[in-house]
């Protein structure tokens, strides 16, 4: 496939996740189309983005997964089908697979992942483990059908936590305290959404990459959380106060209490920085780390991120 001729569909393409696909699929000169559904006319957000994709060189399409013969329709218009819809969203995907199959078209499907990868978390604790548990149901379901696809694990969004070195609800970096899970010696995978996106648009394109998990793993990125306060601290010209939570029955003892987003993100802060799930080198025939594929690629670095905040 050449890649100035490439036609991909990014389903999501205005959401959180989406709108960086978009950008970089357009950035590698794919022809770009975005799904959009009528119901979004009445969204001013939504529209004004699709206008400003639009006016960047995207083409809209009209459909829905609501609307079977609608998705077979923009199907047969492209290549490659990458998702990013909402996590709560997930199973939908059952019936892109259907359309998938359907339109007979597709050369490569990238389901909506980007997080850690569902086949190695079956251990993972409730509410957390749902989301694994519908990706890998829509993994099986791929698999079945014979799809090509790419699955991509990124591990952790900067944007999500290293804004906040991994605080609950905290975007931004602290000055003045932080907590500390266990002693914060747990190795993290820290990705810029752009540079998630980037790879998985490059990925989409890759014949190496069919069939297989691309894991972005930006090497200087593999960090623990005390390294990143450091970095942050150094950046600053601060010491800020630890407060090491030192047990993980302190940690998951007052989940409850919180709304279900957020007990998902004390589950997922669990596994990342007390069980250390994310410290893993990609084994066997079907895992790939983006560094191997793409070492020319520069992507943006703890320090580089952090710095936008000074």
């Amino acid at each position: 496939m050449d890649e100035k001729k490439l036609k991909v569909l990014i389903i999501g393409g205005t959401g959180y996740t989406g709108r960086k696909l978009v950008k970089a699929s357009l950035a590698l000169c794919y022809q770009t189309f975005l799904l959009y559904r009528p119901q979004n006319a009445s969204r001013l957000d939504k529209c004004q983005m699709l206008m400003e994709f639009k006016m960047m060189g995207a083409l809209l399409l009209q459909g829905s997964f609501d609307d079977h013969g609608s998705l077979v329709s923009a199907l047969k218009q492209v290549d490659v089908v990458v998702c990013s819809i909402a996590a709560n969203e997930i199973l939908q995907q059952l019936q892109l697979i259907e359309a998938i199959k359907e339109a007979g078209t597709i050369k490569r499907y990238i389901p909506s992942e980007f997080g850690m990868d569902a086949d190695r978390m079956s251990h993972a604790i409730p509410p957390g483990n749902q989301c694994f548990i519908d990706k890998c149901m829509i993994r099986r379901r791929i698999e079945e059908e014979n799809i090509p696809f790419t699955y991509i694990s990124a591990n952790c969004f900067a944007g999500v936590f290293l804004t906040g070195f991994g605080q609950l609800a905290t975007f931004f970096p602290p000055t003045d305290h932080v907590n500390i899970y266990g002693n914060g010696d747990k190795k993290c995978i820290w990705v810029a959404e752009e540079d998630v996106a980037m790879y998985t648009m490059m990925a989409a394109n890759d014949p190496r990459a069919e069939n297989k998990v691309l894991y972005v793993r930006p090497p200087a990125n593999i960090l623990t959380q005390m390294e990143v306060v450091n970095i942050w601290e150094k950046l600053i010209g601060k010491v800020l106060n630890k407060a090491f939570i030192l047990s993980p029955e302190d940690w998951l003892s007052n989940i409850e209490k919180y709304p279900l987003y957020e007990q998902i993100a004390v589950a997922h802060l669990y596994q990342i920085f007390y069980l250390g799930d994310l410290d893993f080198r990609p084994e066997g025939p079907n895992g790939l780390d983006t560094n191997d594929l793409y070492p020319e690629y520069k992507y943006v670095s703890v320090k580089e991120y952090l710095q936008r905040f000074i």
